[in-house]
């Protein structure tokens, strides 16, 4: 089961069979999990519909191969570097079931109505017949998942002989003997098995009968209920990982390899940081475009581990650092609108830097190299912003000998007085979308953008005091 609150699942619709005869004359007809998420996925395929929402970045790549697993019935794993979405891509794929399934009350197995699976069900169904009360199941509840972890056991998967049940007289072979574990609670549904190389061998062994034989085995007692379930499972690339591996006949099981990435495209990076992150600010999208360009800027550099990667949530984290810099300088400088600038970017570069992995002969320069991939994602944004604008107003004030204090904790107000009505300004923030009668704050972060950019690229001098104050001009 989820952990989906039940008060969150909404009631099933009013005039839903309620019993096992009024199931068969509404017509409904019993599908497998798979054939039901084949059908559900045509139909959405047919209607156009979105089939996996909240996945960015592999509309062309992994959501095909994703899509034609499901309509060929494979069980799938998922290979890929930590934060590509693989779990957020597992989890959608309980949004192509129905949204209400009918089962037998009671029910641990969440058994069909019309496709009994133990002992005990199909006895309550030969007795009752077409009077059988039946239930219903939302999809919420139709997914489970567990963590693969060293401590896993057989029976947190599989399930385990409950000692009182054998005493009260059943016996050993009896399905009614058996506590159940999360994979067969999960029948009628999508399973998940996030990191399975971190499942120790002698467990993987336990999901072999599952995926092949569709049925479980405890305690060397196999039990014929086969199973309706589509195993899915995430892992990071063999040819890294030391923690395991997975074993050669469960892989040969899962009928699909799918490999998954980072965002191709800056575009997707930058959709994925605006759909994840929980601003406490407002960042404007040139402060978030250097975060975006930061982060794969970092997931690029030879100093960085490859084979680790760099997660998506580290420019998710990022941005949501970036607007807490912003909302700490409004509560220090007494500002009402709070918006980020360049300067609150700085304070990333510490903040994160262990969440990546780097080369072991960069020891002792994290820091720098971070810093100095920051301000290449400065320079390029830049760029891509501003390129031909004429900037000679912010230049000329250097010229005249203006000093133009900025930083962290400098308030947009203090920062536009220095520089005054500046040519060019409006357009500045027009080419950032902030023309349309921008606040004193996001002024500020247009204004701050050109003072730092100009500087990047050898047309303003810049000094940083002992202070932390960052200093603009001669």
């Amino acid at each position: 089961m989820t952990d989906t609150p039940e008060a969150l699942v909404p009631n099933p619709p009013a005039g839903l069979p309620r019993t096992i005869g009024e199931l068969k004359a509404a017509g409904h007809i019993f599908r497998t999990v798979k054939e039901e998420l084949r059908e559900n996925l045509l139909a959405q395929l047919r209607s156009g519909e979105k089939r996996f929402p909240g996945v960015v970045g592999y509309d062309d790549t992994v959501l095909p191969e994703v899509e034609r697993a499901l309509l060929a019935g494979h069980d799938m794993v998922l290979l890929g570097e930590r934060g590509q979405g693989k779990t957020r891509l597992i989890r959608s794929l309980v949004n192509l079931l129905d949204e209400w399934t009918p089962v037998l009350p009671g029910s641990e197995l969440n058994e069909h109505p019309l496709n009994p699976i133990t002992p005990s069900a199909r006895e309550a169904v030969r007795e009752a017949g077409d009077d059988t009360k039946i239930a219903w199941l939302h999809r919420s509840f139709r997914y489970g998942e567990k963590l693969a972890t060293p401590d896993t056991s057989v029976g947190d998967l599989i399930g385990d002989v409950d000692p009182i049940k054998v005493a009260q007289g059943r016996t050993l072979g009896d399905p009614e003997t058996i506590h159940f574990g999360l994979v067969p609670r999960t029948n009628r549904g999508v399973f998940a098995v996030n990191e399975l190389p971190d499942l120790a061998e002698r467990i993987q062994v336990s999901l072999l009968n599952v995926l092949e034989e569709r049925d479980i085995q405890v305690r060397g007692y196999q039990l014929r209920m086969p199973l309706d379930i589509l195993l899915v499972a995430s892992a990071n690339p063999e040819d890294y990982t030391n923690r395991g591996r997975i074993i050669t006949p469960l892989k040969d099981r899962f009928g699909a390899e799918i490999r998954t990435h980072y965002p191709v495209e800056l575009d997707l990076e930058l959709e994925l940081v605006k759909q994840e992150a929980d601003l406490a600010a407002e960042v404007p999208e040139h402060v978030l475009e250097i975060v975006a360009r930061f982060a794969r800027g970092v997931r690029e550099s030879p100093s960085v581990d490859q084979r680790s990667g760099v997660s998506a949530r580290f420019a998710i984290a990022a941005a949501e650092t970036v607007a807490a810099g912003a909302l700490r300088r409004a509560g220090l400088r007494g500002e009402a609108q709070p918006v980020a600038r360049v300067a609150d970017t700085a304070s990333i570069v510490s903040t994160l830097r262990g969440k990546v992995e780097f080369e072991s002969g960069e020891e002792g320069r994290e820091i720098e190299i971070l810093a100095h991939l920051l301000r290449v994602a400065v320079s390029d944004t830049f760029r891509a912003k501003l390129s031909g604008l004429d900037l000679s107003g912010f230049t000329d004030l250097a010229a005249d000998g203006t000093i133009i204090e900025s930083g962290e904790l400098t308030s947009a107000e203090e920062l536009l007085a220095q520089v005054g009505t500046v040519p060019g300004l409006a357009k500045v923030l027009d080419r950032l979308g902030l023309g349309d009668a921008p606040t004193r704050g996001e002024a500020a972060a247009g204004v701050e953008l050109v003072l730092e950019g100009l500087h990047l690229t050898r047309r303003l001098a810049k000094d940083v005091t002992d202070d932390g104050r960052t200093i603009y001009g001669s």
